[in-house]
């Protein structure tokens, strides 16, 4: 990766950035309202920020994971979630619909998963993620395009 100085778009026009941070907290509502909770949005989060390759998003969704109660052992499960046994079936739902709407171009939302995941989410529930994945993945390109940095974190002494 180059050194090279992004423009920073949150900064750039900061009036579409906080259009989008609105739109975000709007779906926010929409989620909590269907019933979704703080640990199964960040579980998407994650996974979808995985998919695309931002770093930037994944430290801020894995540090809200965190705050939500998720400990490292799911954290470190969610990119093998297939073959792990430490998710619910519905968050296995959700995160086989972060897959579809992350990589979206190849295939839209196949009817198999629209299919598979309607018969464990109720629509408000499918409806609501369905609207956190368009968030994240919006947020996801801004991050990537600008090439947010990601620094080490400083080590916490123990003692």
């Amino acid at each position: 990766m180059s050194l090279e100085r992004r423009v920073h778009l949150s900064r750039s026009a900061r009036t579409a950035y906080e259009a989008l941070e609105g739109f975000a907290k709007q779906v926010g509502a929409v989620a909590e309202e269907a019933g979704i909770d703080a640990r199964l949005k960040e579980i998407v989060q994650i996974h979808a920020s995985q998919l695309n390759g931002c770093a930037y998003c994944v430290r801020i969704h894995v540090d809200r994971a965190v705050t939500a109660g998720l400990d490292a052992d799911v954290i470190a499960q969610i990119p093998t979630w297939r073959d792990s046994g430490v998710f619910t079936e519905r968050e296995r739902a959700a995160l086989e619909l972060a897959e579809a709407f992350t990589f979206i171009h190849e295939a839209g939302v196949p009817d198999e998963v629209y299919d598979h995941v309607g018969g464990i989410l109720s629509e408000a529930e499918y409806v609501a993620l369905s609207w956190i994945l368009v968030s994240i993945n919006s947020f996801n390109r801004i991050a990537i395009a600008g090439r947010y940095p990601v620094p080490a974190r400083k080590a916490v002494s123990a003692g």
